[in-house]
């Protein structure tokens, strides 16, 4: 099978590094151009991030040597050699949106790691186990906009990876009430404890802007398509704390929740071990069992588990019931392979699947 040529947008920062190793070897899509901002632009790749790599597996040859195109003043150029792009942009939000639109309106469908298009209402935010349906909005987008093969999908913050997953099997049990608690690794703010010397035996009791997108992200994720627009669901009501901890990699979250019906145990694990509705689509990056739960009680840890699945699995731990709540549980996910890049790949192959790319 001819493979896909593809873009990534931000390819010099931390998600872009991870674009570029997750991609080396897939089976459906290519990389054919590496693009920055104007100050990378003209230089190989190797040159571009000289000194600021920091993903673990070496840069892939072909990819080092390539030429880094401006995201900003060489749009036609990328246009005519990729089908599609991954915008891993760190900008501000108003000039990601320009980016991001201006590419699709030259018909290259954008698959976004960014919240800059998040709470646009005809933009789908896609966990692909979760709300692939969500795509059949894209349709309204391109009418709206005027686009005919360009189009705009994103994937949601990295905090709610390691909790919506494992909320969503439970939602026939009604949740009402979450509180959630995120113990968030140094790269997801695209840095690494090395380079962060603030972060060494340190928390950060606050993350700006973190627990808003965890609190209302999920809650579109929820939504149905319904009159050309994607509506929020009300409830469950969640309330997030955002923590930074001296971790490099993985996203834990410690949840408490309450159920208008409330289930068993053995319900629970249940719904968890059960829930893997991609499986029998065989895309390339999903994971052989999606949730994996942990039964002994000091598991999932960081270090050891937020690899699991490749860095695409979800895992869960401590489920106990709560004497204020129902039910109290710890997951994890690994923020820049799920929660970043990863999820963002997984969505570009449901697209294709779906027969949108």
């Amino acid at each position: 099978m001819k493979k896909i040529p593809v873009g990534i947008l931000g390819a010099t920062g931390m998600v872009g590094q991870r674009f570029i190793t997750l991609l080396q070897n897939h089976p459906w899509f290519e990389i054919s151009v590496v693009a920055a901002s104007p100050k990378s632009a003209g230089k190989k790749y190797k040159e571009a991030v000289k000194g600021r790599w920091i993903i673990k597996e070496t840069i892939p040859s072909r990819i080092a040597n390539l030429n880094v195109d401006s995201v900003e003043d060489d749009l036609d150029k990328i246009a005519k050699k990729v089908s599609f792009v991954f915008s891993a942009l760190d900008l501000e939000k108003e000039k990601i949106r320009e980016i991001e639109n201006n590419f699709a309106s030259r018909g290259i469908p954008v698959v976004s790691n960014n919240s800059a298009h998040r709470w646009s209402k005809d933009v789908p935010v896609i966990i692909p186990e979760i709300n692939p349906g969500h795509l059949s909005i894209i349709k309204q987008q391109q009418k709206n906009r005027g686009w005919k093969q360009g189009f705009i999908a994103v994937k949601p913050n990295c905090s709610i990876q390691s909790y919506v997953p494992l909320l969503t099997p439970l939602l026939k049990f009604q949740p009402k009430k979450v509180i959630v608690t995120t113990l968030q690794a140094v790269s997801g703010a695209g840095k690494t404890l090395k380079g962060w010397p603030q972060m060494q035996e340190n928390v950060i009791p606050y993350i700006d802007g973190e627990e808003e997108k965890s609190e209302r992200e999920p809650m579109k994720i929820w939504g149905k398509v319904a009159g050309g627009v994607i509506e929020s669901v009300i409830e469950p009501n969640i309330s997030a704390t955002c923590i930074r901890v001296p971790a490099e990699d993985g996203h834990m979250a410690s949840v408490s929740v309450s159920f208008a019906k409330k289930p068993t145990k053995k319900q629970i694990i249940n719904a968890w071990k059960n829930f893997d509705p991609l499986k029998k689509l065989n895309l390339p990056s999903s994971p052989n069992q999606f949730i994996t739960v942990f039964e002994v009680l000091d598991r999932p840890q960081t270090r050891l588990d937020c690899n699991i699945e490749s860095g695409m699995g979800i895992s869960v731990g401590r489920l106990q019931e709560d004497k204020i709540f129902d039910f109290k549980f710890i997951g994890l996910s690994h923020n820049t392979i799920r929660g970043a890049a990863g999820g963002a790949i997984l969505t570009a192959e449901l697209l294709k699947t779906k027969g949108y790319l």
